[in-house]
């Protein structure tokens, strides 16, 4: 139920805001990554959700275009 909540305010979002939440996203998994690298990463799980995150933001923005 969390990630429908998610996907509906992306849908809300306009095209400029998914593309900077997507600029966010892949930062925060380029830190997660990088601190998995130097074992300083407590909660490895959080690579699997934010990598589907970003997933849903680009779905998003497809369908958003294709529209």
């Amino acid at each position: 139920m969390k990630t429908n909540r998610f996907v509906e305010e992306l849908r809300t979002k306009s095209e400029a805001e998914l593309n900077k939440e997507l600029v966010a996203a892949k930062k925060e998994l380029f830190n997660l990554r990088f601190q998995n690298a130097t074992n300083q990463l407590d909660n490895t799980a959080r690579i699997k959700e934010v990598r589907r995150n970003i997933a849903r933001i680009q779905t998003v923005i497809t369908a958003k275009t294709k529209a």
